[in-house]
């Protein structure tokens, strides 16, 4: 067995959509299970394609502008080859600040758009993945001793990483810069395991899904505390839930949050539950609204979740859920379909649907045996071997994604046909993107120092120099 490391790892992108955005910047640093640093940081910038128009909020963010990543970056796969064999290399836990949720998500769609296993890099090879920011919310519910705790002006709980530094005067020289946030991340780590080892280690270990399933066993149901962005800041992101039915084909179960009274949904229909899975902002804030009482849990995303014994008295005043009320949650819930009914509301939902573009189709299913060999020969083709790979797919998503990769990475062997196919997508792209484009940047200018405008500027000469001829 490989011994296990840490690679903490942040990207910067040109937006929040996995599906269509890009990575701009890969930085990570690896380090012994000590969180002492091993070897030299990665910080990788990655040059964006033709087709994408960036949000400008993202650029504002990272400073990284567009003709930037054309000078100094790499080709995505170029890019995905060297985190593959250098970066995430077997034993590595993969951990960042809201990777699991974010980051890893970049990093699944970057693979299958350059034709690499989308999931190896998280689990083969004795590689596993973490994420700090629940450990952070669950540390400070249930043991924030030694730790210094950012609010908001109301008082509220806020757990930015750059505000959790701040307060515990942790360098953090540049927020939203990769690098600068992966270091930031390491200390916040080192802060953690050394004020409170116990519940460091404990969460460490929820990186195996046996170990998440011996808090939250389904066979055998027993209230557990859960700390996720689910539950609010209101409640320090902490409540207590009991599984409520069995794991779906991919491998989540659905919890009930024992914070809720079940007899104040006897009358609640599916319909009505589904409505409060999606309801906007306005409608939740109504004085007659019932949130949906629950959620899914996977066992692959580390959740963080702990036997109910470790709720002190003063944990639960922090979280707003006493003893008393989960035992008298629970023993209603027995007498009631309201169990039954969120199951149902969460089989009619899909946390992807079917997508109609390639490059979103990722969880569209797994490629065949049938396609294994060719996917290979694309990924070790050269620019000078790959004119003379003729594969026959399977899967239908493979031709043009097939295309798409060699015009984002070799476009000079595209022959005139493809290039033809590709420019069409490309200025379909562009020209349905530019309403929402356009809007974002009228935002994002209102009140623009000198330094924002600039970047702005470099995005709109990005915009004009890929605008397709036919516009």
């Amino acid at each position: 067995m490989n011994e296990s490391t840490f690679l903490f790892y942040d990207l910067e992108t040109t937006g929040l959509n996995p599906r269509m955005d890009r990575i701009m910047q890969f930085a990570a640093q690896r380090t012994n299970m000590a969180l002492e640093p091993i070897g030299e940081p990665f910080n990788l910038i990655v040059a964006l394609t033709e087709e994408v128009l960036p949000n400008p909020f993202a650029i504002l963010t990272t400073g990284i502008t567009p003709q930037q990543s054309r000078r100094d970056g790499m080709t995505e796969e170029q890019f995905v080859k060297i985190v593959q064999t250098q970066a995430f290399t077997p034993g590595t836990i993969a951990v960042g600040f809201n990777t699991v949720r974010f980051d890893d998500e970049f990093m699944r769609h970057c693979f299958y758009r350059n034709f690499f296993d989308p999931y190896e890099y998280s689990w083969a090879g004795g590689r596993s993945r973490w994420d700090l920011l629940d450990i952070i919310r669950m540390t400070r519910a249930l043991r924030p001793e030694g730790i210094n705790w950012p609010v908001k002006e109301d008082g509220t709980p806020i757990n930015k990483l750059e505000l959790i530094t701040k307060a515990n005067d942790i360098s953090h020289a540049q927020a939203h810069d990769a690098l600068s946030d992966v270091i930031a991340s390491i200390d916040v780590a080192r802060l953690l395991r050394n004020k409170q080892p116990e519940l460091f280690n404990f969460l460490l270990k929820l990186r195996d899904k046996k170990e998440v399933a011996k808090v939250v066993d389904h066979l055998n149901p027993k209230p557990f505390v859960y700390s996720s962005g689910k539950f609010g800041s209101k409640y320090n992101f902490t409540s207590v839930c009991i599984p409520i039915s069995e794991p779906d084909s991919e491998g989540r179960v659905v919890v009930y949050d024992l914070r809720y009274d079940p007899t104040d949904y006897e009358d609640i229909s599916v319909e009505d539950l589904r409505g409060a899975l999606f309801a906007k902002y306005d409608v939740r804030q109504t004085e007659d609204f019932k949130p949906f009482p629950g959620k899914r849990l996977a066992f692959n995303k580390c959740p963080a979740v702990a036997p109910l014994g470790v709720l002190r008295h003063d944990d639960q005043e922090r979280i707003q859920l006493d003893l008393e009320t989960i035992k008298r949650h629970l023993a209603a819930l027995q007498n009631t379909k309201i169990t039954q009914m969120m199951v149902e509301a969460l089989k009619r939902t899909k946390d992807y649907a079917a997508n109609p573009d390639v490059d979103g189709a990722l969880y569209d299913g797994f490629f065949g045996s049938g396609d294994k060999a060719a996917i290979e020969a694309i990924r070790n083709a050269t620019p000078f071997t790959i004119s003379k790979i003729s594969p026959r797919f399977f899967d239908p998503r493979l031709p043009e994604l097939f295309l798409r990769y060699k015009a984002r990475n070799m476009p000079d062997v595209l022959t005139e046909t493809e290039a033809a196919q590709w420019e069409l997508y490309r200025s379909e792209r562009i020209i349905n993107g530019m309403p929402a484009f356009a809007k974002a940047l009228e935002q994002a200018s209102v009140g623009a120092n000198t330094i924002d405008r600039s970047l702005l500027e470099d995005v709109q000469l990005w915009v004009q120099s890929i605008m397709p001829e036919i516009v």
